[in-house]
C-alpha cells in the first residue's frame, strides 16, 4: 500500500507556513546569537576583578515606589522584558493552532505529545537525583524543563547544519508548546503571596484590551497602556508577572476579519514585536541571569558535588534526549505513522538532544525556586549552563554527521522549483 501523507510524522508542511517558520527562525537564530554573547559577557564579568561592578548594576533599582515597582534592573529583566518573550510566544502558540499546520489534530500531537515528555522526564530525574541525595532541593524540580528555541537554533547557526524545514518546525513548535507549560507551572508552584483583588482588577484593563483587539484596533497608545496596567496588576497579584504576557496574547485574533485584508492581528503583533523579543528582551534578560561566580558556594567542585547541579545536569541531556525521543516513539506506535522520506531516528534522536539546550526559562525558573542570588540559585544556574553547553556538543555531532544528507534533501528541493517559486514537493503534498 503507498504510503499517504496522513501517517507520515516529519511532514512537510503547507509552503505558506514554510515560508513563514522561515522567517521566524532567521530572526530567532540572530536573537540567539546574541544571548549567547550576553551570557558569555556577564559569565566573565562576574568571575573578573570587577564583579562587584556586575553585582551593583544587577542590584540598582529603578521605577515607582508608591506601585510597588521599584525593582532592581535584574528583576525589571526577569518580570517585564520576559513578559515580552512570552507575549510573542502565546501568539504563535495560538497562530499555529488556530490557523497554522498544527490545527490539524493529527499534526499537533506530535509536538504536544514531545513537548510533554520532554517535560515529565526531565523533571522526574532531577526530582529523584534531589530526593535521593544528600542534602537535595527537589524544590527545583521544573528548571530542567523548557527548551531554549534561541539557544538551540544560535547552536544549528554555529554548526551550519542544514536541518529540513519539518525538522525545525517541530523544534520551534514544541519549544513554544513548553514555553506555555512553563508558564502555567510558574503561575502555579512558584507564584507566592497570591492577592486576589489585584488580580480581579487585572481583568478590567485585560478585558479592554481584548475589546479592542477584537474590533482589529492596533493604535499604540491605547492598547499599550492597557497591557502596561494588566501587567502591573497581575505583578501586585503575587503571580509571576510574565503570566500577564500570555493572557494579552491569547486574546488577540489570529483570523482576519475577511479574505484579502492582509495579515491576522496576531501575525502583525507578531512581526513587530518578535525582533524586540529576540533582540532585546531575552540578551538583557540572559546578562542579568547568567552572571555565576563559580568560586563562590564553595568552589566550582563543590558546586559541582551539588544534587542541584547534578540533577539539572542529567535531566538537560538524558531527561530531554529521552522524554522527546520516547513521546515520538509512542505517538508512531500508536498511530502506526512512518518517519518521513529521507529522514531516520537518528534526526529524531539529535533533535531530541538539542531540546536539552534549556537557558532562559530555566535560568528564571531557578531564581524563583532558590531565590535571586542563592547558593543554590548560582549552582542551578550552572548546572543549566553545563547541561546546556553538553547538550549542544552531543546535539551537534549527531546532526552534523547528517549533515551530507541534509544538505542533499535541500539541493532536492530547490532543483524542484518552478515558475511560481514553490518547490513541487510542496505541491504534491497540497494536491493529496
Amino acid at each position: 500500500m503507498p504510503k499517504t501523507t496522513q501517517n507520515w510524522l516529519f511532514r512537510r508542511g503547507s509552503w505558506a507556513e514554510t515560508t513563514r517558520v522561515g522567517n521566524i527562525l532567521r530572526t530567532e537564530t540572530a536573537g540567539g546569537l546574541l544571548l549567547l554573547a550576553a551570557a558569555v559577557v556577564a559569565l566573565v564579568w562576574a568571575n573578573s576583578p570587577w564583579s562587584g561592578g556586575y553585582r551593583t548594576l544587577s542590584a540598582t533599582e529603578i521605577g515607582p515606589a508608591a506601585w510597588h515597582l521599584n525593582l532592581s534592573l535584574a528583576a525589571w529583566a526577569a518580570d517585564g522584558l520576559l513578559a515580552i518573550f512570552f507575549f510573542v510566544a502565546g501568539l504563535e502558540l495560538k497562530r499555529e493552532f488556530v490557523a497554522g499546520d498544527l490545527r490539524d489534530p493529527r499534526r499537533a500531537a506530535l509536538p504536544v505529545a514531545a513537548a510533554i515528555g520532554g517535560v515529565a522526564i526531565p523533571a522526574v530525574i532531577y526530582f529523584v537525583v534531589n530526593q535521593l541525595g544528600t542534602d537535595g532541593a527537589p524544590i527545583g524540580w521544573a528548571v530542567p524543563t523548557a527548551t531554549d528555541i534561541a539557544f538551540a537554533l544560535a547552536v544549528l547557526g554555529l554548526i551550519s547544519t542544514h536541518l529540513p524545514a519539518a525538522l525545525r518546525t517541530f523544534l520551534l513548535t514544541l519549544a513554544v508548546v513548553d514555553d506555555l507549560i512553563a508558564i502555567t507551572i510558574i503561575a502555579i508552584f512558584y507564584s507566592s503571596s497570591f492577592a486576589w483583588a489585584p488580580l480581579l482588577l487585572a481583568l478590567v484593563p485585560l478585558t479592554a484590551f481584548a475589546l479592542l483587539v477584537q474590533r482589529r484596533v492596533r493604535s499604540w497608545w491605547l492598547l499599550l497602556p492597557l497591557a502596561a496596567a494588566t501587567w502591573i496588576l497581575v505583578h501586585a497579584s503575587g503571580i509571576h508577572a510574565t503570566v500577564a504576557g500570555v493572557l494579552l496574547a491569547f486574546v488577540v485574533p489570529v483570523v482576519r476579519r475577511s479574505p484579502g485584508a492582509g495579515p491576522g492581528l496576531a501575525e502583525h503583533f507578531e512581526h513587530r514585536w518578535r525582533p524586540l523579543s529576540a533582540g532585546v528582551a531575552v540578551p538583557l534578560f540572559a546578562f542579568f541571569a547568567a552572571g555565576v561566580s563559580i568560586a563562590g558556594g564553595g568552589g566550582l567542585a563543590a558546586s559541582l558535588r551539588d544534587p542541584v547541579t547534578i540533577g539539572i545536569v542529567l535531566a538537560l541531556v538524558v531527561g530531554k534526549t529521552i522524554g522527546i525521543t520516547a513521546s515520538t516513539w509512542l505517538v508512531q506506535r500508536f498511530t502506526r505513522a512512518q518517519l518521513a522520506d529521507g529522514l531516520s531516528w537518528w534526526d529524531v534522536f539529535g533533535l531530541a538532544m538539542l531540546g536539552g539546550v534549556g537557558f532562559t526559562v530555566s535560568l528564571l525558573i531557578s531564581e524563583l525556586a532558590f531565590g535571586v542570588g542563592t547558593t543554590r540559585d548560582d549552582h542551578a544556574k550552572l548546572g543549566i549552563l553545563l547541561g546546556s553547553v553538553v547538550a549542544a556538543a552531543l546535539a551537534a555531532v549527531v546532526l552534523r554527521t547528517r549533515n551530507r544528507h541534509y544538505r542533499r534533501l535541500c539541493a532536492e528541493e530547490e532543483r524542484d522549483r518552478d515558475a511560481d517559486g514553490i518547490p513541487d514537493v510542496y505541491e504534491e503534498e497540497t494536491s493529496r
